[in-house]
């Protein structure tokens, strides 16, 4: 899989962009960081910064252990972005991108309007976009509103700290 991406950077001339701290101080906040596994909203087992595969019931980690989870994590994240988004991205619109994709999956990005006006560059209805997913099971939560408030604003460059 690395050579395909080495081989694949090397022909397109697209550079694999990393999350910088700001997105993920973004996730961070959001996320929280639980140490004892617990079913989020969407009834899954997540432990940790939103870690859920292969979380049982029971499960326990470090605040060590959860940071660096996290960051192993990412890698995955990033290449969802770095491999469906046509377009080239600022830092922040990346940031923004690897944090809305790590809390709702790949294959809601991938079916989405969302990566439709990323790859059309259509950037004026980007943070629209990203504002339209605040539900967890079918019912709006105040919580998915704010992150995808903070989320829309990171995109945009400007202050989401205060959301």
């Amino acid at each position: 899989m690395r050579l395909y991406r080495f081989i694949l950077e090397l022909l397109t001339n697209k550079t694999n962009m990393k999350i910088s701290q700001e997105g993920l101080g973004l996730i961070k906040k959001f996320e929280g960081c639980e140490l004892e596994a617990y079913k989020c909203a969407a009834g899954v087992w997540t432990i940790g910064y939103g870690s859920t595969k292969g979380v049982e019931e029971g499960d326990t980690i470090t605040q060590d252990g959860a940071d660096e989870l996290l960051l192993e994590e990412m890698h995955e994240y990033e290449g969802y972005i770095n491999d469906m988004v046509a377009s080239d991205l600022k830092q922040n619109e990346f940031d923004a991108l690897v944090s809305w994709v790590f809390n709702l999956g790949p294959s809601n990005l991938s079916s989405s309007t969302l990566l439709q006006r990323l790859n059309n560059k259509d950037w004026h209805d980007i943070p629209n976009q990203i504002k339209r997913w605040n539900k967890a099971g079918g019912v709006v939560k105040q919580g998915l509103i704010r992150r995808r408030e903070a989320e829309a604003l990171l995109f945009e460059g400007k202050e989401w700290h205060e959301v």
